[in-house]
């Protein structure tokens, strides 16, 4: 008995702690039921109740928890923003179309990336189906002209399929996923969770296995301007035939009579990756430069295209707590990163020519901010391992405002924000300066 009390000493102190504690809020919250009972009932025949003083108790702090696994998987999607049409029997800006990448470590010392012997995984568990969530496959075949079957995507994906081994990570591009869960067809859910499992293909058994964000939504609100009588060439019974006859009326088109039509036909995307007719301008440029006089170089002018006022899919951590360097008296937004609607309509590269980290994060003497690639989502940083892995995707750089971006990161080191815990990847501490030490 002697040596049991010795062993756990410790564990019996933490545990009679814990029972105190409760006993003292039981012993609290009874004086002051009391207190509301004495109050309720006083002589003056008063019915109105006096509350006690508040008395706050010191909160049993969680410790950080880290799966102690052999494995872990990082994942993310690659943008933090994605649209579609709602509809495509008109027209097409862009299709169901999202991605998945994720990295499988071996925890150690040093860890490792795993690229062999091992499958990857995703599922939507709330999200099974969209063929009827969305007529896009009922027009996928005039406006792309490819024959899918119901819930495949435009590269071949579903909504549960295996990931593709891109050399250092493995990647699902295309799935074919809706804003809408099963469990509510009627109301939106732009933060859609994917659930990835790395499995061991030998033994099938599961390695590891993380809750991921992939942002979806159909909140492009072009019915702002192009609705019934609102344009030249309007008077029509929906939004988008509003935009053909408008363009029809302005550029001599014949698109009322030819749809569905994808505008990525005529006016390239890099999104796409569909090069569109020489000499027409690409559709950003375009989009840009024809409702730069329109649309105010604000968050909420973004906002009537991209999603959206109810969305907000810019959700990062700058927009939320960094001052504009262009305004002190509001939050980065849209404009301090991209400039305005005239400046981006001069891009020539859209998609593929965006802002760098170090624009505003420069290098010190001893910290290194560089992306090592063109684009913050296709960088590597601390050991190979992408910078979205632990910042988190584009629009969304941890901490975010939504509620479900969090989720990934309580997986890997039990709270939220930036994957800041050494010892989710390595089994000790490194000793030295961090990550982004040069």
């Amino acid at each position: 008995m002697g040596s049991f009390l010795a062993t756990n000493r410790s564990k019996i102190t933490r545990h009679a702690g814990l029972i105190v504690l409760c006993l003292i809020t039981i012993v609290l919250l009874s004086a002051s039921m009391a207190s509301l009972s004495l109050a309720g009932a006083s002589d003056t025949g008063s019915d109105q109740v006096t509350l006690a003083t508040t008395i706050y108790l010191p909160l049993v702090q969680k410790q950080h928890s880290i799966p102690q696994t052999s494995y872990i998987i990082l994942g993310w999607n690659d943008l933090g923003m994605h649209c579609y049409n709602r509809y495509f029997q008109d027209l097409a800006v862009l299709p169901p179309y999202n991605n998945l990448w994720a990295q499988v470590i071996l925890r150690g010392d040093p860890p490792q990336i795993v690229t062999q012997g091992i499958r990857v995984q995703y599922r939507f568990p709330d999200n099974t189906v969209s063929s009827t969530k969305s007529d896009f496959w009922t027009y996928a075949a005039q406006l792309f002209g490819v024959n899918l079957p119901d819930n495949v995507g435009l590269k071949g994906k579903g909504l549960a399929d295996v990931m593709d081994l891109d050399a250092d990570h493995f990647v699902a591009e295309g799935i074919p996923l809706t804003e809408f869960n099963d469990s509510d067809l009627n109301n939106p859910s732009p933060y859609q969770l994917a659930e990835i499992t790395a499995y061991d293909i030998a033994t099938s058994e599961a390695l590891a296995t993380l809750t991921v964000v992939a942002p979806v939504s159909t909140e492009m609100h072009c019915d702002n301007c192009h609705a019934t009588g609102k344009d030249p060439g309007g008077n029509q019974p929906r939004t988008e035939l509003n935009i053909l006859a408008y363009h029809d009326h302005e550029e001599n088109t014949n698109l009322l009579n030819s749809r569905p039509v994808l505008c990525a036909r005529c006016h390239s995307s890099n999104a796409l990756g569909m090069s569109g007719v020489p000499g027409v301008p690409s559709l950003s440029n375009a989009m840009h430069e024809q409702h730069s006089e329109a649309v105010p170089d604000t968050s909420d002018g973004c906002y009537n295209c991209h999603p959206g006022p109810t969305t907000k899919c810019l959700r990062d951590a700058m927009s939320l707590n960094v001052p504009s360097p262009l305004d002190p008296n509001r939050k980065m937004n849209c404009i301090d990163c991209h400039g305005g609607m005239a400046k981006v309509a001069q891009n020539s590269n859209p998609w593929l020519n965006e802002p760098r980290c170090e624009g505003c994060h420069t290098p010190t003497a001893t910290q290194q901010f560089n992306q090592d690639q063109a684009l913050y989502r296709q960088s590597k940083g601390h050991g190979g391992i992408y910078c979205e892995a632990c910042h988190d995707s584009t629009h969304a750089i941890a901490t975010s405002r939504e509620p479900n971006d969090a989720i990934k990161f309580v997986q890997l080191q039990g709270h939220a924000g930036t994957l800041s815990e050494c010892t989710v990847c390595h089994l000790t501490q490194p000793a030295g300066p961090g990550p982004h030490s040069k």
